[in-house]
């Protein structure tokens, strides 16, 4: 795998592993800190952090809290696995059995878990991942499938957010090659795909605001595009005030607009809504939008959630500790990319006892914490 098509995080522990493996850095030599990491790196503290965690879970550093993180040496788990891999060194190597991962990027935690549970899954296999970003591009997407098909043996396709259907896995599936459809699927199309029910976290969600007395329940997404993601999860939004008996009012749902755009001047829509206290809930479809209604509530001398409630779809606190406050509902990501990775493993080693396809749904849920309370009076 070249180094730009590695996740940050990963870059960040490979980095670590081969100063410590090449005794650069022995044990109890101190690590830099998260804060020097991220200027040395150019990253986030979301993606230091969680490199410094699977360091420590795999053994080479250990943490003290309060003080630091530091070398615990080489782990012996390591040493067999350079010790076996040597085997297969030099031209044999190029042809070892790979599989690919197309994402679209790896920005926040809910990427993170899944492409964890990717590698959890496939840790103990003979295949090696290969993983290429699409940037949420369509076009980057094909390029991706077609580079890849040809060089590994099956897919991982988190599929970008889209009006049609990509061409090319349409194609991949007209020629009987392997592949998951990981978090969206193509309504319509049968494939294997693995994803979180979208319609019960919205229902989960309604209902906690509804047994709290609120009636103006806001949801919300800045996709710039009706995904059926999206659509899915207004569909459960509305599920669940039709089974309360509401009636479904339409400038609750809001989808036109987009965050980066003059997000916290007077007249921008967004705004105004908080501002005017349109609705005394929000949920919101992503854990960075939930974060960016919270950040507009205080600007506008709102206080959460004496004065309005947040649920976010995803937890946002791995971004930032204070964020750990946040009601959310969790869609089970790892177990999401892990259950998808090990669907793929069944493909190519067990093609005439594994169905031809399945849908896999996990049941999304409710994470209670400070951004929900009851009914302003």
């Amino acid at each position: 795998m070249s180094q730009e098509r590695e996740p940050l995080y990963i870059q960040i522990q490979n980095h670590f592993k081969q100063l410590i493996s090449s005794r650069q850095l022995v044990e109890d030599d101190r690590i830099p800190t998260e804060k020097e990491l991220i200027d040395q790196f150019q990253v986030s503290r979301i993606t230091v952090a969680n490199a410094l965690a699977d360091l420590a879970n795999e053994g080479w550093i250990y943490r003290i809290p309060g003080r630091g993180s530091y070398v615990k040496g080489i782990p012996e788990s390591y040493m067999k696995s350079a010790r076996s891999s040597a085997v297969i060194s030099g031209i044999h190597a190029k042809h070892a059995p790979k599989i690919g991962l197309i994402f679209p990027s790896i920005e926040d935690f809910f990427a993170i878990q899944m492409v964890r549970g990717i590698r959890n899954a496939l840790k103990d296999s003979k295949y090696s991942l290969i993983v290429m970003f699409t940037y949420n591009s369509k076009e980057l997407e094909k390029e991706a499938i077609r580079e890849l098909r040809a060089s590994v043996d099956g897919l991982i396709i988190f599929p970008v957010d889209a009006e049609v259907y990509n061409e090319e896995i349409i194609a991949l599936k007209m020629q009987n090659y392997p592949f998951v459809l990981l978090d969206r699927h193509l309504p319509g199309v049968e494939t294997n795909v693995v994803l979180s029910d979208p319609l019960q976290g919205s229902i989960l969600a309604v209902e906690h605001l509804w047994n709290q007395g609120h009636r103006s329940i806001a949801i919300c997404s800045d996709t710039p595009m009706p995904t059926v993601t999206v659509e899915e999860r207004i569909q459960g939004y509305n599920e669940a005030l039709k089974q309360q008996g509401a009636l479904i009012n339409p400038a609750l749902i809001l989808t036109d607009f987009s965050i980066q755009d003059a997000p916290y001047k007077e007249d921008y829509a967004l705004h105004r809504f908080i501002k005017s206290r349109m609705a005394t809930a929000y949920i919101a479809l992503n854990c960075r939008l939930g974060v960016h209604i919270w950040s507009v509530a205080r600007k506008t001398g709102l206080r959460v959630p004496e004065d309005l409630s947040i649920i976010t779809f995803d937890n946002p606190s791995p971004m930032m500790e204070e964020f750990s406050v946040f009601t959310y509902i969790d869609q089970n990501e790892e177990q999401m990319g892990f259950e998808a990775a090990g669907r793929l493993l069944s493909m190519l080693e067990h093609p005439d006892s594994t169905p031809k396809y399945s849908k896999i749904i996990l049941q999304p849920e409710l994470v209670i914490n400070q951004t929900t309370g009851s009914i302003p009076s």
